[in-house]
């Protein structure tokens, strides 16, 4: 075990040390993927096992919206969904395509900008706004492999009060305004998710659901061996809701019925999970989904996820709400801090969820 850390180490310094990423890996001709990326031999043996679904996440229109009756049809689709999935995808959402286009083409441009240029955004400290890094740190405790991508942070964002400055040159402006739809896209689902749970349109942004944002934006070059690692460990979100725009290359699974099922990239698209505290919130009555992403021998696949995480600064205690507990439904969760919640998610062993953590 000891000469398995020291190799860790070894070879996560030697990455480190190049600032450039696993993009640097690949451009340097590599042909085997360092051991750090490799998963545990149980892992790649339970793989052989696992069954594969033809099942796909549902799909949601949000046309017609301001109509009370199509509305109505709109939070029921999504219950369902958020019932039996955590999942959804959504089209005619709002968002230009042109935004859409021009956030994956500015992803790309950062990350395949001069490593001079790059690298001085290059960090593994977690308190800085705005860093990029290559996620080998991220579940080094919990005994799994790095991650097969790099990903551009930008932390700590405000909702109505965003400060560009840190944000790269390169991608500044369209992150911002991406960032800008996003925001206004997440305040018509809260309403939605609000009512699909019978409560008034404005419960869950009463909540201080959304008051902190952070954008990830994921670049996972080709890799030589995609059958040995992943690009993202399986795991559900620490957050209340998340957005997602990926790219026509796919490789995003959600874990149902103990299948994983591909979520197929539909053109301007967005995928929504529900994350741990949303579940929390709703009792259970919505799942926070297990999902990961595959590495694959094409790419570069760029994705980027906006987390609507709650403020982790914030002293407002958060559990099941109210009105959706009673003596025939007791609330199945302790009250928490969001700052404990995210800690636990970091320390937590390996054979436990958060949620399990919280759960009375």
């Amino acid at each position: 075990m000891v000469n398995l850390v020291m190799d860790y180490d070894n070879e996560k310094k030697a990455i480190d040390d190049t600032k450039a990423g696993v993009k640097g890996l690949v451009d340097a001709g590599i042909v085997e993927i360092p051991k750090i990326f490799i998963r545990p031999a149980h892992e790649l043996a339970e793989e052989l096992n696992m069954p594969k679904s033809t099942l796909q996440i549902p799909v949601i229109d949000l046309t017609g919206i301001e109509v009370e009756d199509r509305r109505k049809k709109i939070a029921d689709e999504i219950r369902e969904a958020c019932e039996k999935w955590g999942f959804f995808q959504l089209i005619n959402h709002g968002v230009p395509s042109s935004v859409l286009d021009g956030m994956i083409d500015v992803t790309h441009k950062f990350h395949e900008q001069d490593i001079e240029v790059k690298k001085e955004y290059y960090s593994n400290d977690q308190t800085r706004r705005v860093r990029y890094e290559s996620n080998l740190d991220t579940f080094k405790v919990k005994g799994r492999s790095a991650s097969w991508k790099d990903t551009l942070y930008i932390r700590g964002l405000v909702s109505g009060h965003i400060e560009p400055e840190e944000i790269p040159p390169v991608c500044r402006k369209t992150s911002l305004e991406y960032i800008n739809h996003v925001i206004k896209l997440e305040e018509i689902l809260l309403g939605l998710l609000s009512e699909s749970l019978g409560l008034k349109p404005d419960h869950l942004k009463a909540v201080e659901c959304d008051n902190r944002q952070a954008l990830a934006c994921h670049y996972a070059p080709a890799c030589p061996q995609p059958e040995l690692t992943l690009g993202t460990p399986k795991h559900t979100d620490v957050s209340f809701l998340t957005i997602l725009l990926q790219d026509r290359h796919g490789g995003l699974q959600v874990l149902c019925d103990n299948q994983w099922a591909d979520v197929t990239p539909i053109e301007h698209g967005l995928v929504v999970n529900i994350g741990d505290l949303l579940q929390i919130l709703s009792n259970d009555k919505f799942v926070s989904s297990i999902h990961r992403v595959l590495a694959k021998n094409i790419g570069p696949r760029i994705s980027v996820a906006c987390f609507f995480q709650g403020d982790s600064t914030s002293h407002k205690m958060f559990g099941p709400i109210k009105e959706l507990v009673s003596e025939e439904n007791p609330p199945l969760y302790k009250e928490f801090l969001i700052a404990d919640y995210v800690s636990s998610f970091f320390t937590k062993p390996l054979d436990k969820t958060s949620l399990d953590l919280f759960r009375l």
